[in-house]
């Protein structure tokens, strides 16, 4: 296992090569999630388009350079336009990222959609640790949408989810870890705030699928968001209260400068 921060040269090489290249990131999430997700991207210099109007899943899956799919999105979107969107990105090989938000929780029809999307084979599943039990075939115990266990309970689910769907897997926690089924990154820092805005878990996997774009290590890009997720959210930590954080949050996201001269 690796450890791996701000401070790792290769998470500011990644952030450079998004910054050189900005890419268009598709997004089908929900209504709750979906203003600061897009606004993660923005920070960051990615451009993002988010719903689900008239064609959008089939032409925007298939051009964009990047997708993540919150499964939430079917608070207001049928199981058939999130299929044909991760369908529609499998076949363009668009690199696209599966949130399975709330799966586990005791929803087994829901559970069935969520399932499916795996034959579309996603290149990054990330959530939280009961979600990930679940999907790989534990019992997770979620209650809706929170976890009750930890991520590194979660470790060897998560690698066992990888090799068995060949993506990249990402649980958040206090330490989130980030495994290709074998190799496991480990990335610690944030703020416990983090779990009291809405949409940040999401907004996760936003960001994660536009780090995707300008590389050829997915294993590394997908860690490196999270350590862009982390050191934003600790110098964000002089904020008073949870939503004076949130914005100060997407502000040290977008002041995150890849020249920045490490710590020592």
């Amino acid at each position: 296992m690796q450890a791996l921060s701000w401070d790792t040269p290769v998470v500011r090489q990644s952030l450079a090569a998004l910054k050189m290249a900005p890419p268009f990131v598709y997004g089908l999430t929900n209504y709750i999630a979906a203003n600061l997700s897009a606004n993660i991207l923005l920070a960051v210099g990615a451009g993002p388009a988010i719903g689900t109007a008239m064609d959008w899943p089939q032409r925007f899956a298939a051009g964009a350079n990047a997708m993540w799919i919150n499964t939430a999105a079917l608070m207001s979107s049928g199981p058939e336009t999130l299929w044909a969107a991760a369908e529609a990105a499998d076949q363009a090989g668009t690199p696209w990222v599966l949130d399975p938000v709330a799966v586990g929780a005791g929803a087994p029809e829901y559970d069935g959609v969520i399932r499916r999307l795996l034959d579309f084979n996603p290149t990054v599943i990330r959530g939280n640790a009961s979600e990930l039990i679940a999907l790989a075939g534990g019992s997770g115990g979620g209650k809706g949408v929170e976890t009750t266990a930890s991520s590194a309970e979660a470790l060897a689910f998560i690698k066992d989810l990888s090799r068995a769907s060949g993506a990249v897997v990402a649980v958040s926690g206090p330490v989130d870890y980030v495994t290709d089924g074998a190799q496991v990154y480990a990335v610690g820092g944030g703020d416990v705030r983090l779990t009291q805005v809405t949409g940040a878990g999401c907004s996760l996997g936003a960001l994660i699928a536009a780090m995707l774009v300008n590389t050829s290590d997915r294993l590394v890009a997908t860690a490196a968001a999270h350590a862009l997720f982390a050191v934003a959210a600790q110098r964000a930590a002089g904020a008073v209260g949870t939503a004076s954080f949130a914005t100060a949050f997407v502000d040290q996201l977008s002041l995150l400068d890849p020249a920045e001269q490490a710590l020592t």
